[in-house]
């Protein structure tokens, strides 16, 4: 345990910073589950609505990358890489 306030202190932060790149990270796969289960949706519908619901999640997940990206959770190639990847699936079924 720590023995000064600065110590203790330390460890506060860490623990909430720990739990913010959890958030962010967790976020992100379930938002690119998400993304993916509307594109199979959409692929055997193909009607308007779920063409609105695929873009709202693509924005969504792209929102919760670059944001993760901007606290330095990921690395701007990361995420780069990961928004391109949806992207290019993205542009399979238009």
């Amino acid at each position: 345990m720590a023995n000064n306030k600065s110590a203790q202190k330390r460890i506060q932060v860490t623990k909430r910073n720990r739990l913010q790149n959890r958030f962010y990270k967790s976020s992100v796969q379930t938002l690119i589950k998400r993304f993916f289960k509307n594109l199979e949706l959409y692929k055997s519908l193909k009607n308007s609505e779920t063409k609105k619901k695929l873009k709202e999640s693509l924005n969504l997940t792209y929102s919760i990358i670059d944001k993760a990206s901007k606290k330095k959770l990921f690395h701007k190639n990361t995420a780069a890489r990961k928004k391109s990847k949806l992207a290019l699936y993205f542009k399979t079924v238009f």
